[in-house]
């Protein structure tokens, strides 16, 4: 059974809390900053669960008189703001780190500890393995972003446990704050990441490479399945995702003596065939005769005639 954005963000949101709890317990029994430092991520996945739950809800409303390309855009303000509370728990666990370093504490009770931390980090796993199938079916980058967020949470935590583990054999206390601060470096990463992401789609940017390329063999395999196939020409294509949308506006040149009716045609019959091939897709086609470029296409051919 496959379950929607909104459910699985509802899960994450449980499962958040109940991370919360055992990790929060963990750090207390032990005295670990390592698991200190990782029952304080959990707040930003409660967080980001409870923010992207939000968003994807307003991404589902459909298109207004205010909003006539609908509000799939939300999801990157979940991923953003996802991005941003990563980098201020790191920066918050630095700094608990740091003064540990510069003290250190004995460990405690590590049996106990580890093992709740080991359960709630198999949570985070199971949970994350979920989104990462459900945002390739929904394309939604929210679901990826908080699936993202919890298995570096996963890997994070081993890094602890390890690192816990080193300081009972070694007797090195400096080792789990030092530990700590690598958590935190690494959190960092993964928050730039998702804000960069996230900027990008809302700037609009281009469809990936092996979209854009079935899109284009699908233009080259319609072509060459209609009679006149090599009289069509298809030019100044531009494309853009927008959450689970992806948008592409293309001129379609048809021959001349064409009626309006058959070309008209034969452009439904394409739009319907490109949003066959790339699912979410929403096409524009603006049909054009062979022997006319667009007022956009004359321009850039002008610049660069007068290039240097």
């Amino acid at each position: 059974m496959t379950l929607t954005p909104k459910t699985l963000l509802r899960v994450s949101v449980v499962v958040a809390l109940a991370t919360i709890v055992l990790k929060g317990l963990a750090g207390y029994m032990t005295n670990s900053m390592g698991l200190i430092s990782d029952a304080m991520e959990s707040f930003v996945n409660l967080a980001s669960a409870m923010f992207a739950l939000a968003m994807v809800t307003i991404a589902e409303r459909p298109a207004d008189d205010d909003h006539p390309y609908g509000h799939h855009k939300a999801e990157y303000f979940s991923s953003g703001f996802e991005g941003i509370l990563i980098v201020g728990a790191a920066a918050a666990i630095l700094w608990v780190s740091v003064q540990r370093l510069l003290s250190p504490q004995p460990l405690e009770q590590l049996g106990w500890g580890l093992a709740l931390s080991v359960f709630s980090s198999g949570l985070n796993a199971a949970l994350a393995v979920m989104l990462f199938r459900a945002a390739r079916t929904h394309r939604s980058i929210a679901l990826e972003a908080d699936g993202r967020h919890l298995m570096t949470d996963v890997w994070t935590s081993a890094a602890v446990v390890v690192g816990i583990v080193g300081v009972h054999f070694s007797g090195w206390l400096w080792l789990d704050p030092l530990l700590a601060i690598g958590v935190a470096l690494n959190i960092v990463r993964e928050g730039v990441k998702l804000v960069w992401r996230s900027s990008q789609g809302l700037m609009d940017e281009a469809l990936d490479a092996e979209t854009l390329a079935i899109v284009r063999a699908t233009l080259d395999a319609f072509a060459a399945r209609q009679p006149d196939g090599g009289r069509l020409r298809f030019d100044d294509m531009v494309t853009r995702g927008a959450g689970q949308r992806r948008f592409a506006d293309l001129h379609m040149h048809v021959p001349g003596d064409w009626t309006l009716q058959s070309a008209a045609s034969l452009r439904d019959e394409l739009e319907q065939a490109l949003m066959d091939a790339v699912p979410g897709l929403r096409v524009t086609i603006q049909l054009l005769p062979l022997t006319m470029e667009a007022r956009a296409t004359q321009i850039t051919q002008i610049a660069e005639e007068q290039k240097p």
